[in-house]
């Protein structure tokens, strides 16, 4: 598996970009603003975007990939929507306040209700998705609104995306003796905010720290966080070195690329 970081900031800034991650050509993990970065034949190719939850960082993508792609896909043969999968309050929330013709239009029923450019499709936490050859299971996360992680299986062992969260007893729990290539964790707040961390659902590095005791992993596996807010990497990164963490940790940096 092919994995492109879109966008790994808690928000924008000048070279920030807010959560995105695109696994080989067809499948997109979250829908935030690095997914201005593609081209448009790259947006064109997306089969599936998969949400951990309905926070405006993690969504307001999808509609302007509708609008740029759609003439794009209707000419495919066969003309395939674009599915995108979620938790089934996620995708209540896309309707009610997104595709409601007042924010955006509905492209779950355009440009024909029986040919839209978008189908909402819902999950459970817990179930595994087979799309474009990638299996993705969903994954358990604490968050302010229902939400989740994925775990994706590769040949050099599982790429685990845990999405916004606060402390995650079950994710552990369901990732308990499974080989781990890399955890990408969230830690959007510096221990100065941990109360704020606390109150949003959210990690801070030495809730990190405390979340990873519970990480049953080897020496190859990779830990990298995510979704730090812009102007706060120096203090999240110093506040890491200096606590005794299992394995190294470092930060995600958009564009970066791997191969699993």
């Amino acid at each position: 598996m092919n994995l492109r970081v879109l966008g790994c900031s808690g928000s924008i800034a000048l070279d920030n970009r807010t959560t995105s991650f695109l696994l080989d050509e067809h499948v997109l993990v979250d829908a935030g603003t690095g997914v201005g970065d593609l081209t448009l034949d790259e947006l064109a190719a997306i089969d599936h975007i998969v949400l951990t939850h309905s926070h405006l960082d993690h969504v307001l993508g999808i509609p302007l990939i509708a609008d740029s792609v759609m003439q794009r896909r209707l000419a495919m043969t066969p003309f395939r929507p674009i599915q995108v999968h979620g938790l089934a309050e996620t995708l209540d929330a896309l309707r009610q306040h997104v595709f409601n013709n007042v924010i955006w239009p509905d492209f779950t029923r355009l440009p024909r209700k029986d040919r839209p450019i978008l189908e909402l499709v819902p999950f459970q936490t817990g179930d595994c998705l087979s799309l474009s050859g990638l299996q993705i299971e969903v994954l358990p996360a604490w968050h302010t609104v229902p939400a989740c992680g994925f775990a994706v299986d590769t040949p050099s062992g599982l790429w685990v995306f845990t999405g916004d969260t606060g402390p995650n007893p079950a994710l552990w729990e369901r990732l308990r003796g499974r080989p781990i290539a890399q955890l990408v964790i969230e830690t959007a707040f510096n221990d100065d905010e941990r109360a704020l961390a606390e109150i949003s659902r959210h990690l801070s590095p030495s809730m990190l720290a405390a979340e990873l005791l519970h990480l049953d992993v080897d020496s190859d596996t990779s830990i990298a966080i995510t979704h730090v807010k812009p102007g706060e990497m120096a203090a999240v990164t110093g506040q890491l070195a200096a606590l005794d963490l299992p394995l190294p940790v470092f930060a995600l940096t958009r564009g970066e690329r791997y191969r699993f």
